[in-house]
């Protein structure tokens, strides 16, 4: 069996340990409290610590080499105990999360009201003010109630009026229909005479739908009136077309 050869590896050590001779030099120059005595708190606990888990681990790893258990060894729980502090530095070094205070309004109305629950001129001034309180919520919803009812009220007679409007409208233009169909069928008079009577007859009707189109404006006997003068019209306009033919 070939023997590795750990020449390269001794080397390497040795290297390792000349130059952590010269960084731990300052510290074996003098004593430790020294050292550590212009240093922040926190650098300070640092120091402390890191120096004591070196030692512990160059314990541990010696006893390791001697084929010692290690883990059982009392300098296993040290090193734990060292881990320890390095979690209570970082967790002072980092910044602690800002938390947000809220206040819960509910638990402090019920603190103030058990507080001030002993004092009647209080528990009668409270309870005067939430009967006013709820006196004023009342009212107002009385009020709204009411304006609703009001506004169904009037939109029905609103539309019954208006409907009653319409149909006396299309009661008189049918009306009128029926007199100018009435009045173009009896005539067979020559074309001229047809234009004309068209023409006066289109003109009647325009007037008269203007004059259909406001029955709201005009009362029942305005309306006859009206209706009474349109028929006289006609009668004329009759007569005239009788005596030219």
């Amino acid at each position: 069996m070939d023997i590795a050869d750990l020449t390269p590896l001794l080397e390497q050590l040795e290297d390792n340990v000349e130059d952590l001779e010269e960084l731990i030099q300052p510290l074996f120059g003098r004593v430790l409290s020294e050292t550590s005595k212009k240093l922040p708190v926190l650098d300070k606990a640092k120091l402390q610590v890191l120096i004591t888990y070196t030692l512990e681990s160059l314990i541990f790893s010696y006893l390791r080499l001697q084929g010692v258990n290690a883990k059982e060894h009392p300098v296993f729980r040290e090193l734990t105990r060292v881990r320890q502090y390095f979690e209570k530095i970082k967790n002072l070094e980092t910044e602690p999360e800002k938390r947000t205070l809220t206040l819960d309004k509910q638990a402090a109305g019920r603190f103030i009201k058990h507080g001030l629950a002993g004092n009647n001129r209080i528990d009668f001034e409270r309870a005067e003010r939430e009967a006013k309180e709820k006196a004023v919520a009342q009212l107002k919803a009385n009020m709204v109630a009411k304006r609703i009812a009001d506004s169904q009220k009037t939109t029905p007679a609103s539309k019954s009026r208006s409907g009653s409007s319409a149909n006396s409208d299309l009661e008189s233009d049918a009306s009128e229909v029926d007199e100018g169909d009435n009045s173009m069928a009896l005539d067979s008079r020559p074309a001229e005479e047809l234009k004309e009577s068209d023409s006066a007859h289109k003109s009647d009707k325009m007037a008269a739908k203007v004059a259909a189109r406001q029955p709201k404006r005009l009362s029942k006997e305005n309306r006859k009136k009206v209706k009474d003068e349109r028929r006289k019209k006609k009668q004329e306009m009759r007569k005239s077309k009788a005596k030219k033919s």
